[in-house]
Parts: C-alpha cells; sequence; structure tokens
C-alpha cells in the first residue's frame, strides 16, 4: 500500500500521576466515547485510548481535528472533569492500512512524529499543538484559545458551558436563579464573544 498522507490526532492528559485514576478513566472514556459518537462520520480511524491517559485516532481533514479538539476542550467545561488535555494535530504519512474500527496496528513517519511533538510538549506549558497548513497562525490563535479556556475558574464552568450551548444571560439567569445584569457582566468578565471570535477566525485559517 502506498503511504498517505493523514491527518492524525493524539492528546495526553497533562499531570495524569497526581490525578484519582479510577475517577480520571471513566471520564476520559466518557469524553472519548461521546467524541466517537459525535463524530463517526468524519473519524478514519476511531479515538483510542492507548496508554491509560492517551488517546490517537485518523480524522478526514484538518478542519475536523480542530472541531474535534474545541468540541472536546467544551465537553471537559460541560461535565466539570478534573484535567486538561495536551493536543496534536499532525499531518503525516501513514504507511499501512486504516484501521476503522480501532487506532491500532497502524505505522508511520506521521504517527512517529505526532507522538514525539506530544512527548515534547511536555517540556512546555501550551496544550495544542497543529501541523498542517497556516500551521503558525494556527498555533498562535490556538494559544490564544488556550489563555481563554485555562482562565475560567472552575467554579464558572457552568456559567461558561451555558454561554457556549448557545443560552443567553436572560435565559442564564433563570438556571442560575440569578440577577440578569450579573450575567450579563459575567459574559464580558469572562470574555465569551472574545473566545468565540477565536473559534471563528481558527476555522477561517483552516478552511482558507
Amino acid at each position: 500500500m502506498e503511504a498517505k498522507k493523514r491527518h492524525i490526532l493524539m492528546a495526553d492528559v497533562v499531570g495524569s500521576n497526581q490525578k484519582d485514576s479510577n475517577e480520571l478513566m471513566a471520564d476520559f472514556q466518557m469524553l472519548v466515547s461521546y467524541t466517537n459518537k459525535i463524530y463517526r462520520e468524519s473519524i478514519e480511524s476511531p479515538l483510542t485510548i492507548t496508554l491509560g491517559d492517551e488517546f490517537q485516532g485518523i480524522v478526514s481533514s484538518a478542519l475536523v481535528g480542530i472541531d474535534i479538539i474545541l468540541a472536546m476542550e467544551e465537553y471537559i467545561l460541560e461535565e466539570e472533569f478534573d484535567f486538561k488535555l495536551r493536543y496534536v494535530l499532525y499531518e503525516g504519512l501513514v504507511e499501512t492500512p486504516i484501521n476503522p474500527e480501532v487506532a491500532h496496528e497502524m505505522l508511520g513517519s506521521g504517527l512517529t512524529n505526532a507522538r514525539k511533538r506530544l512527548n515534547e510538549m511536555k517540556k512546555d506549558t501550551s496544550r495544542f499543538y497543529i501541523s498542517t497548513k497556516s500551521s503558525t497562525e494556527l498555533n498562535k490563535m490556538m494559544k490564544v484559545t488556550q489563555h481563554f479556556i485555562d482562565g475560567w475558574h472552575p467554579k464558572d464552568r457552568s456559567t461558561v458551558s451555558g454561554f457556549l450551548q448557545g443560552h443567553d444571560y436572560k435565559a442564564l439567569a433563570k438556571i442560575h436563579q440569578k440577577d440578569e445584569s450579573t450575567l450579563w457582566r459575567r459574559r464580558k468578565s469572562l470574555a465569551i464573544d472574545e473566545y468565540l471570535l477565536c473559534k471563528d477566525l481558527i476555522h477561517h485559517l483552516v478552511s482558507g
């Protein structure tokens, strides 16, 4: 089989050895299962947990990979999981047939380089690395996006998630039984609109 470039998505849990292993694994498996279900039409080889706190998979395009990364981050917020992921989206060669059932038994320089990069990121604070067209601009935008996500305090997760699900401040005020003006100010202070703008710009860069 001729080697072909694929979009490889890998991730691992930041500081997994500091977490309760049973709770972490249950939540991590829930996240991966949810993502595989939602994106099953756009995943060529499903996200597969490989080493307990890591997963790998093959997605159909860079845009799908970006969508999955951001969707996973927002699902972590929604479910209030107590962990963060470090991601690599790498366009590289896969020299063996794609396994459509589980992301095992595949070889290629793309997979090797993606894993190498994921390991290198453990020395850095960045949680996102994109290697595809417009990589430089994309990684800058992902760094800004990380600034917003990592800046949200755990106590604000339900509020942030509500806004990201499309609720306006009036609806969230009723849900949280708070004053409307309080929720309006929270949308501003949590920089929800700026985060959504980053998402739009990232999609533009990937699609352009």
